[in-house]
């Protein structure tokens, strides 16, 4: 099988034209081009009159020898590389103690269902429900303004990704192609096949909730057991070794193999493995608002005469800025038609974050505008991230009128620096509702200089992004884990306890649903190794 790189054809190009690219690039005759595949899809926007989609396709031809002979040394054609995910090992022995999973969101459900396809019959520990029962709790802060604190948007079946855009794509290097291995798991669950191919590749929420229940099922049918509303609150170490962990205050489970995939907004189990000499360490995270613009405002910046093509979707963007005072403000987790929504796990706070369904055809498209703080800023213990990040979001759910409510305000009046009293052409579109403010007061004042210096450089870039209706919603903070709890490189457990494995977003090592998976695939292999290897070894 060959790859070929680069094909370039126009936006409104008809199928034949693919095949036709591959003779004339190739110089071969029809009869000799026997199948191919696209491999990825994407596009070049930088002329909005002229928009090219790029293709890497895998080909199959009568004499692949020839064809790379004459191809020599080209980076455009080349063998398509080996991307079959092969398992590290398999058993059907159960002479060992079942591996457990703290959390069920994208890393634990990788990990859990690797450990099931690897045989070894994993147990999972969800805190919250199981996803549509979780996503009923979910409303009831959208609709009626009551938390479920162990069932909400951060707590239950599918993590807080369900919740989101489900985006699938991640910027990490995956020289083991272990991404492939998920779009393929995802795909056979019932994502579209699209995402196998397309360069930025999502799913949305609704279609999420039937494949994690899918995916669910398979991972039972393998041995696998996964138990809802089941919140440790221990771990059993003793010199060094994990032995066990305590379930809802009284129940224990022997334990010696634990993946910590708890994802970011865990802060209590993060108490607890700080209390327990579990190694933590504070990283960088960033803070800000989310920003909402008329969707149509974004696809013609970034399509001009092409908005609205079917394979071009709702368009999204990418935006950074250095501010004058050092900080960096960009852009994240783009949300093209899409809402903002409550994401608070905690009572008496408020959180946004950014959600699309597969259609993305909401009103408004909605992103993160967020500056980057480190350990410098809240320094002390490795918690003290945690401690900011509460403060803040108490500090929004009072400017919010204290009754789950998010503090907004207008772009143009976030510029002039003057509070907003009403919303304008632009309806935000956060439930339960928006109380508008000065948000000058919701975060430091370094951020807010910041953000107020980024939007009109954001401008330059997308003609109407500062517009004076567009609404700002606070606050994000859930952008990464405020900690990392630290692995060994190569074991993937704790530096400073063994049989324990920080995965995924909580433990610092991953930032998204495809990278929290991918990281989840890593774990498992190593869990999976471990157990061999201390079988073999007794």
């Amino acid at each position: 099988m060959l790859r070929l790189t680069d094909i370039q054809l126009p936006l409104d190009h008809q199928e034949s034209e693919i095949k036709a690219s591959i003779l004339k690039r190739l110089s071969i005759e029809g009869k000799d081009l026997l199948d191919f595949s696209i491999f990825r899809r994407s596009y070049d926007a930088r002329k909005k009159s002229a928009i090219i989609l790029i293709y890497t396709l895998d080909v199959l031809v009568s004499d692949e020898t020839e064809v790379l002979n004459r191809f020599k040394g080209s980076t455009n054609v080349g063998v398509s590389p080996d991307t079959q995910y092969r398992f590290v090992t398999h058993t059907n022995r159960v002479d060992f103690k079942r591996p457990v999973i703290i959390g069920f969101g994208p890393c634990g459900l990788f990990a859990a269902l690797l450990l099931a396809q690897m045989g070894f019959r994993p147990i999972v520990l969800e805190r919250g429900k199981a996803v549509r029962e979780r996503t009923k709790d979910t409303w009831d802060l959208w609709r009626k303004r009551e938390l479920h604190p162990e069932s909400n948007v951060q707590f239950g079946e599918g993590g807080a990704g369900t919740f989101s855009d489900g985006k699938l794509w991640s910027q990490i290097k995956d020289p083991k192609h272990y991404g492939r291995k998920v779009l393929t798991e995802f795909v056979k669950a019932g994502a579209p096949s699209e995402i196998m191919y397309v360069s930025k590749p999502h799913i949305g929420t609704f279609r999420l909730v039937k494949m994690i229940e899918e995916m669910r099922a398979n991972i039972e049918a393998l041995g696998g057991e996964i138990r809802f509303e089941q919140k440790v609150t221990d771990i059993d170490i003793k010199d060094g070794q994990t032995l066990g962990l305590k379930i809802n205050g009284d129940e224990y489970l022997a334990a010696d193999q634990v993946v910590l995939a708890i994802g970011h907004s865990a802060r209590d189990t993060f108490e607890l493995v700080h209390q327990r000499g579990i190694y933590v360490e504070a990283k960088p995270f960033s803070i800000g608002f989310r920003i909402e613009h008329p969707q149509s405002i974004i696809d013609q910046a970034r399509f001009g005469r092409n908005a609205g093509n079917k394979i071009l979707g709702s368009a999204d963007y990418k935006l950074v800025h250095h501010a004058k005072n050092g900080r960096s403000v960009y852009s994240f987790c783009m949300c093209p038609g899409g809402t903002v929504v409550a994401a608070t796990s905690e009572p008496g706070r408020v959180v946004t974050n950014g959600m699309s369904q597969y259609s993305r055809n909401e009103r408004n498209a909605n992103s993160a505008i967020v500056v980057g703080i480190t350990p410098e800023d809240y320094p002390g213990h490795p918690l003290a991230g945690i401690d900011l990040q509460r403060e803040l979001e108490s500090l929004a759910y009072e400017l919010g009128g204290a009754n789950y409510n998010a503090p907004g305000q207008l772009v143009g009046d976030f510029i002039a620096k003057r509070p907003s009293t009403e919303i304008a052409s632009v309806i935000p579109s956060y439930k339960p509702g928006i109380t508008m403010c000065d948000l000058a007061l919701a975060l430091p004042a370094y951020a807010i200089d910041a953000i107020r210096e980024a939007l009109p450089e954001f401008e330059k870039q997308i003609k109407g992004f500062a517009m004076n209706d567009a609404v700002l919603t606070g606050i994000e903070t859930r952008t990464s884990s405020p900690i990392r709890i630290k692995r060994n490189d190569t074991s993937y457990q704790s530096i400073n306890t063994q049989g324990l494995y920080p995965a995924g977003e909580g433990a610092g090592y991953a930032g998204g649903i495809l990278s929290a998976a991918i990281d989840g695939i890593k774990v498992a292999e190593a869990v999976a190794l471990n157990i061999q290897n201390k079988r073999e070894s007794s």
